[in-house]
């Protein structure tokens, strides 16, 4: 099963919502669905859909999916983080009124520069679901985490 989830964010994240439904479409997934889409407009087609999940409920959710497609929020990538199923990343972006700013994209690009899979478009996301690897952000290295941090620090001076 394939978990899509993008988190109970005000602003609708309807392009993932069109991209799983055009990879359902196309028959490119090939396996069960679950999708939890807060305030998303457009639900894909053939697809397990909830538009809110208990804690306890996604957690079960991750441990069952073979894989997890999650927006880039960073209560997400923590949670996902410290479990075992291979996930990739979508960053919200300002451009597409997404959320307020683009702060998911600056950290998807910081995190991609580390070797965690990040979805720039549908097809990143076949070819990360033909072959997923779990890659741990608490398994970086000290450089790789310096490398984030000067990057978030330049982003947001203090």
């Amino acid at each position: 099963m394939i978990l899509v989830t993008v988190g109970t964010e005000k602003f609708p994240f309807d392009r993932l919502m069109h991209w799983i439904e055009e990879l359902l479409q196309a028959d490119l997934l090939g396996e069960e669905v679950v999708v939890q889409y807060g305030t998303c407009t457009v639900l894909p087609a053939g697809s397990k859909v909830y538009r809110l999940v208990r804690e306890a409920e996604f957690r079960a959710l991750i441990q069952e999916a073979r894989v997890v497609v999650a927006h880039c929020g960073e209560g997400t990538v923590l949670l996902l983080d410290a479990m075992d199923t291979p996930f990739i990343l979508v960053p919200r972006s300002h451009r597409f009124r997404e959320h307020v700013d683009d702060h998911q994209v600056e950290l998807a690009q910081a995190m991609a520069s580390m070797g965690v899979p990040i979805a720039w478009g549908p097809a990143d996301l076949v070819r990360f679901l033909d072959d997923p690897r779990k890659v741990s952000i608490s398994d970086l290295s000290v450089a790789a985490a310096q490398v984030l941090c000067n990057r978030l620090e330049q982003r947001f001076p203090a």
